[in-house]
């Protein structure tokens, strides 16, 4: 996909509709990416599940947590149904469940509660000490180093800039061994204003919800020395905390550790600051990982 059109069509796909011959206003339809990749990237269907969700809520309960569940791999062939069930409804929480489904086979769940904010308490730990994303290279021009030929922009509607080393790197080196990730996500381009408050918050965290799913069990492979080339992955579950608004058009900081794998999964950690230090969401995800028989790792 040429990169001018790699933004319009991510928000054509959260632009859902309505799905035809359904009244309650509880169905929607998902177009799937005009990319035949197989299959289709699993943070698209949770963002495309959220909207969903979001568009059965008052805008001035924005959305503060969202649990994943992959049940089977989405086809880039046939359009989603999302149905939204209405679980809660109060003065302050709505909660409810998206089931997505496709071709009369459900292959995602997901679970949102929204919030209207409350004066109370609050704290937060302090970002970690990283440099600026200006001064970092750009995913590609990693990858162009690392395998020494020029890597071409992957015309992808956001982009990344890890601060320390890729799995590619460590599995070249076992000194670059580590536990956790730092990398800038940010959408790229511009996200155009929505008409109110409470609808752009909501696409800003469908936005969000789509581009963590991107980088965490890279931090897997990192602990283990193993790239890509060797192990092939996906999300099994997936959760993100949101704690403050944000633009997801402006650079975000992921800082990701991963405690635990085993059983062939791995379990990432993660928190998510602004570029001023502000800690706006927390995720956890579990992966599936499964690595060539010729390469056991070496962490």
């Amino acid at each position: 996909m040429h990169q001018e059109r790699a933004l319009p069509e991510l928000l054509g796909l959260l632009d859902i509709e309505p799905a035809p011959g359904r009244e309650d206003g509880d169905h929607f339809l998902g177009r799937p990416p005009q990319e035949q990749s197989s299959p289709v990237y699993g943070g698209l269907l949770a963002a495309q599940a959220l909207a969903a969700a979001g568009r059965t809520v008052s805008g001035e309960l924005p959305v503060h947590s969202v649990h994943c569940s992959f049940l089977r791999p989405g086809l880039p062939t046939a359009p989603f149904d999302y149905r939204a069930e209405r679980v809660k409804d109060s003065a302050s929480f709505a909660t409810r469940r998206v089931h997505a489904a496709q071709r009369g086979r459900e292959v995602f769940a997901l679970t949102a509660s929204f919030h209207r904010p409350e004066p109370g308490l609050g704290h937060q730990d302090p970002m970690p000490p990283v440099p600026d994303p200006e001064g970092l290279p750009t995913y590609e021009e990693r990858l162009t180093k690392a395998f020494g030929e020029v890597v071409a922009p992957l015309g992808k509607p956001y982009e990344t800039r890890f601060v320390g080393p890729l799995s590619f790197d460590a599995e070249k080196d076992p000194a670059l061994l580590s536990s956790r990730t730092q990398v800038w996500v940010r959408i790229k381009g511009e996200v155009p204003a929505e008409a109110t408050t409470g609808r752009e918050r909501l696409l800003h965290a469908c936005l969000l919800v789509y581009l963590c799913d991107v980088t965490m069990l890279e931090t897997v492979l990192v602990r283990h020395g193993v790239s890509w080339f060797h192990a092939s992955g996906r999300s099994l579950d997936y959760t993100v905390w949101i704690h403050h608004p944000f633009r997801a058009d402006d650079w975000l900081l992921c800082a990701h550790e991963t405690p635990v794998a085993s059983g062939g999964r791995g379990l990432v950690l993660g928190r998510v600051f602004t570029r001023d230090g502000v800690l706006v969401a927390t995720l956890a995800q579990e992966g599936l990982l499964r690595v060539s028989g010729d390469h056991g790792g070496v962490g």
